[in-house]
């Protein structure tokens, strides 16, 4: 069973995107409100997966990305972004992120993309 690392500063999306996983057989390693909380249970819990948010307060997701890439640079990493966000979602790729989710999550869409990353 792979794990799940919900990177988002919104509680209700950590909890959507925790629904859709559950329901698809996925352990959730942890959630982080931030960027910094991110790279701290990256370490520690070394999960199979990360979905990570890219507008955060404290570090973005970006900057998280590059940070746990640099921890491990297999690290499977997916961003979520609001609409509009599109440069941002570019430089994430560039740095990394193996796909991208648009919020608000449609579950079908937020399993593609974890499958096709894993």
């Amino acid at each position: 069973m792979a794990s799940v690392l919900i990177v988002d500063d919104a509680a209700f999306m950590r909890m959507m995107i925790k629904d859709i996983l559950q329901k698809n057989d996925f352990e959730i390693a942890g959630e982080a409100a931030n960027g910094e909380e991110a790279v701290e249970i990256f370490k520690d819990q070394q999960p199979d997966l990360v979905t990570m948010d890219i507008t955060m307060p404290e570090k973005d997701g970006l900057e998280a990305l590059k940070e746990i890439k640099a921890l491990d640079s297999n690290a499977t990493v997916i961003m979520c972004s609001a609409m509009g966000q599109q440069s941002m979602v570019i430089d994430a790729i560039q740095a990394g992120a193996k796909d991208f989710i648009v919020k608000p999550f449609q579950a079908d869409r937020v399993m593609e993309a974890i499958n096709k990353a894993m």
